[in-house]
């Protein structure tokens, strides 16, 4: 039996990614050096899953080889959670804030927008963050979209 050399953790025979905490396990096959379909390697399929948010995600999920390669199924769904928590955070920031400005407590708004701007621009170097360890053959696993999305990967 071999271990993780990141984090110890007992690896089975064949395992490419560390179950624990996503490093490449050295000695296994490079994810994303063979050309699996349509010219791409698999790291660059993943990197894409997250250029679009929710519709490369689904697109990655629905095209074969892509759809059977866990890796790329990882960051498909994680782009994806990533995506839909997006679309609910602002959804849920725009009612509150709505609301007051319509409400009469329109001073708040200037306060808000400048937090609003710091939130997408976070938002915007996390996109820019994951594709970038996608692409490096990384499975970086967010903290509460990461599991979900590794148990849907499979």
């Amino acid at each position: 039996m071999t271990y993780c050399a990141k984090c110890g953790a007992a690896l089975s025979d064949g395992t490419t990614f560390c179950s624990s905490c996503g490093t490449h396990v050295p000695g296994a096959p490079p994810v994303g050096t063979a050309p699996v379909g349509a010219g791409l390697t698999p790291n660059i399929a993943a990197a894409l899953a997250y250029l679009g948010g929710l519709v490369t995600g689904i697109v990655f999920l629905v095209i074969q080889p892509w759809s059977q390669n866990s890796f790329v199924r990882f960051h498909a769904f994680q782009s994806i959670f990533l995506s839909i928590a997006y679309i609910v955070f602002f959804a849920v920031w725009s009612a509150l804030f709505g609301t007051m400005y319509y409400g009469g407590i329109g001073f708040i708004w200037s306060f808000a927008a400048l937090i609003l701007t710091l939130v997408r621009l976070a938002f915007f170097l996390l996109w820019l963050f994951l594709m970038f360890k996608a692409y490096q053959n990384e499975r970086f696993s967010l903290p509460v979209i990461g599991p979900l999305a590794a148990k849907q990967a499979g």
